[in-house]
């Protein structure tokens, strides 16, 4: 091949340049019409789960105003248009849950999309807590493997990409929950859908975007951080990896954008490790977030349960505890839940808790409370400060969702600590009293505000009947 510098016809560079690229040009010009063809997204693909009860969405590209024709098993039919940019876009009905089902989608070619079941979709996302599996050897994944053989249980996995824009289109396939492609997803997200497939009957699908280390900037839309100065501001202070990007946006277009049009039941959500350091912006940070997701889905409702971060041994004092307390308060957001994970912790140095299990249990037993009104769910909700009352030397504190009243496991209540109007807290002494607490302590004769376990740390040794950990708390703002 003759460099374009190189020309030996009296030809100038210039011009025979200019004719390769409009060459180049010509044919893919021509490649393009060539290939004008519908085509689909490749969440739109066999194994694929639909949600039942309702609308769904199926989209694609095509020729401007091609005729578009969608047949599906259980009856459905329907006939439009491409528009002048050559997208479609069409809801249809499905049943009841169940399957195995084909959809047809021709216009000059024809896709048969195959074994597609109807049933329940969630999304789970977050950074590595909810990204480990079998991959990182977690012993819960690999013991589980051999089991899971769950045919009507499906994974879409989504590769780790970003983009400056949001996308259309993303990598990834549908594949069947087996012991081959089981240990590759979310260790929390597979018992997560497993304990629904198990209480439903009904057939689960589950859509893994995750990337470890990511601060949530990068999954929320970057006009949502750009337009408020103090998220934005925070955005600026997060520290750049060589591992994972941090820049507001950067993940959303890339990984949740170009799903958001496939209708799904809820998110499950495990991140904030990220953004400990960013706390005091963090509740707002994430309750925006979850409004562009609704808003993306258009699903006012759209249930978002999240894992608040477990105790670790951070270099900074009190950053997980105020990150946790900015989650709790995140829960003032319609549609939303927590689950309290401090208990499941066996290594406060090691900020990936191996207990992935009980995770994604105490996440499933939420969903079926609050989402499918199922009255023996499990055990999911930890007891909550509710109010206090100074008594003298004593503080009362009320406690809410305790049914049957609390319980110390290890025989003693740890983790309360009392302060006068000095500010200086002190261990504190608890006696129980159903699900009510009496506080106290010899080196605060005058209390003016108490906390349980608001550190980084602390794992709580106060239980609910049921067996959950009450949830840290302070009464200060200090």
């Amino acid at each position: 091949m003759i460099p374009l510098s190189d020309s030996h016809d009296g030809t100038s560079p210039r011009l025979l340049k200019g004719l390769l690229y409009s060459f180049l040009a010509w044919c893919g010009m021509w490649g393009y019409f060539l290939r004008a063809e519908v085509r689909l997204p490749s969440v739109i693909s066999d194994h694929m789960v639909v949600q039942e009860g309702g609308q769904v969405r199926l989209w694609g590209w095509a020729d401007p105003a091609e005729k578009i024709t969608i047949q599906s098993s259980w009856g459905q039919s329907i006939e439009g248009v491409a528009d002048s940019g050559g997208r479609w876009h069409f809801n249809m009905s499905t049943p009841k849950a169940g399957g195995p089902h084909e959809v047809r989608i021709a216009g000059t070619n024809e896709h048969v999309v195959k074994d597609v079941m109807v049933g329940e979709v969630w999304l789970c996302s977050g950074q590595s807590n909810m990204e480990w599996s079998g991959r990182q050897q977690l012993p819960q994944s690999l013991e589980e493997g051999p089991l899971a053989v769950l045919p009507e249980m499906r994974f879409f996995e989504i590769p780790k990409t970003t983009s400056q824009h949001p996308q259309d289109q993303c990598e990834g396939r549908w594949k069947v929950c087996s012991p081959e492609t089981m240990p590759s997803f979310s260790a929390v997200g597979y018992f997560f859908g497993k304990r629904l497939h198990q209480r439903l009957q009904v057939p689960v699908g589950l859509i893994g975007a995750y990337w470890g280390g990511t601060p949530a900037e990068v999954w929320t839309p970057e006009k949502v951080v750009v337009d408020h100065p103090a998220l934005l501001e925070a955005a600026g202070e997060l520290e750049p990896f060589a591992w994972w990007p941090k820049d507001p946006g950067l993940t959303y277009n890339a990984m949740i954008h170009p799903i958001a049009p496939y209708r799904i039941a809820g998110v499950i959500w495990y991140q904030g490790e990220s953004n400990v350091k960013t706390a005091s912006t963090y509740r707002s940070l994430f309750t925006s977030m979850i409004q562009s997701w609704r808003d993306a889905w258009q699903q006012e409702s759209l249930p978002f349960y999240f894992v608040q971060i477990a105790p670790f041994a951070y270099e900074e004092p009190m950053v997980a505890a105020r990150l946790r307390e900015a989650q709790t308060q995140s829960l003032a957001l319609p549609e939303t839940g927590m689950v309290v994970v401090s208990d499941l912790v066996d290594n406060l140095k090691d900020i990936h808790p191996v207990n992935k299990r009980d995770v994604g249990l105490r996440l499933a037993h939420l969903a079926l409370d609050q989402t499918y009104g199922d009255p023996k769910a499990g055990p999911h909700q930890s007891p909550t400060y509710q109010s206090h009352e100074i008594r003298g030397r004593k503080v009362r504190i009320q406690v809410d969702h305790a049914p049957g009243g609390l319980v110390a496991r290890e025989g003693r209540v740890t983790g309360f600590e009392l302060a006068g109007v000095d500010r200086v807290f002190h261990p504190a002494s608890v006696s129980i009293e159903g699900s009510a607490l009496i506080c106290q302590s010899d080196q605060v004769p005058q209390p003016v505000a108490v906390r349980f376990c608001f550190s980084n740390t602390a794992v709580p040794t106060l239980f609910s009947q049921q067996g959950m950990p009450l949830n840290a708390f302070r009464t200060d703002d200090w």
